[in-house]
């Protein structure tokens, strides 16, 4: 699959202060892309955290796993897509891919789960989140 092919993809690159010793993108630091091209995607369908929050929902992470493929270093420019599913009546998966821009080489990819809570409770994601808005299917 390539880029193209996802439902969001923000492109960023890297920093120097995300660099390990090795002069590599620290393996910590990839979850934070995953997590910014999220916000970023739910944001621009509308939802914000914050707002959410005041109204007692609330979206959180359960599990994230990461396959590290392809070392970033100082200064690459790449992409993160998003791609969303259901998995049963409660979880939100987040599928995510990083590319190094502009040759395409997979550096990591990433499955996060994640539930919706109204006020503190359990809820099927629909009842915080359009789910068209969100590309996820019934």
């Amino acid at each position: 699959m390539s880029p193209q092919d996802h439902i969001y993809e923000l492109e960023l690159s890297v920093r120097d202060y995300e660099l390990d010793l090795q002069g590599i993108v620290n393996n910590s630091v990839y979850q934070n892309y995953f997590e910014h091209a999220r916000h970023e995607f739910l944001y621009s369908r509308d939802i914000d955290f914050a707002r959410l929050h005041d109204e007692g929902k609330d979206l959180i992470v359960t599990r994230v796993e990461i396959d590290y493929k392809h070392s970033l270093r100082s200064h690459d420019r790449f992409k993160v897509t998003v791609d969303t599913a259901r998995e049963g009546n409660l979880r939100l998966v987040f599928n995510q891919l990083i590319y190094r821009v502009p040759d395409g080489k997979l550096a990591a990819k990433a499955k996060v789960y994640g539930v919706a809570l109204l006020h503190g409770k359990p809820v099927s994601p629909e009842r915080i989140l359009e789910l068209s808005a969100l590309g996820l299917e019934e």
